[in-house]
């Protein structure tokens, strides 16, 4: 199963979006500062997760992720979740 997900930073108002088969391991992995991005924010959480059958589906999902729109999207997913 392939896993999309978005991490949130826990010290300043960043998010990140990502795609992996082992999530709990890349979440590790971006806590130990392995991602130049990731690093600059530590600590992160999980905050969404979507998964899929296919890596082709996975990959598209988080390329659509990372754009504006799909940046809108879980803008509006988020503010349903904390209604």
């Amino acid at each position: 199963m392939h896993t999309v997900y978005v991490l949130r930073s826990l010290k300043v108002k960043k998010s990140y979006v990502g795609m992996s088969i082992d999530l709990e391991r890349r979440l590790k992995e971006h806590n130990s500062g392995k991602n130049l991005y990731t690093s600059r924010y530590l600590p992160w959480e999980i905050i969404y997760v979507e998964q899929y059958e296919s890596k082709e589906e996975a990959v598209k999902r988080e390329k659509f992720l990372k754009t504006s729109s799909g940046r809108r999207f879980l803008k509006k997913v988020f503010s349903k979740m904390s209604s």
